[in-house]
């Protein structure tokens, strides 16, 4: 490996992090603190499952129904938004736009039937 002056003579907090080399993924479908609740109503219920099973279920059962219509509820804002984004151009519109809304819909498309 050969020595890299100009990068050996950048100030030390100009590195960067693991997070800044990585290529950005694609956007969360659930914002992190909605699913950091849900991950925590999961945590409790395998936490007290050995105490009191029944209620341990029930929680995992409400946990689940609530991440299922928040996603069904972020889906459908996604999709409302790439058709508001397509729907109204002009038949002539440019290709870069409907382009663009249809790799969307391939993605997450993609991404459910990933699930």
């Amino acid at each position: 490996m050969m020595y890299d002056q100009k990068r050996a003579q950048q100030p030390a907090d100009h590195t960067r992090g693991p997070a800044e080399r990585r290529t950005p993924g694609p956007e969360p479908l659930l914002p992190s603190d909605e699913q950091d609740k849900i991950v925590q109503r999961l945590r409790h219920a395998l936490n007290t499952f050995a105490d009191t099973p029944r209620e341990a279920l029930e929680e995992a059962e409400s946990a689940y129904d609530e991440a299922t219509a928040q996603l069904v509820n972020a889906l459908a804002e996604r999709r409302r938004l790439l058709r508001a984004g397509w729907q109204d151009q002009a038949p002539e519109a440019q290709f870069d736009g409907p382009r663009l809304a249809l790799r969307q819909y391939r993605e997450i498309t993609q991404r459910l039937l990933h699930i």
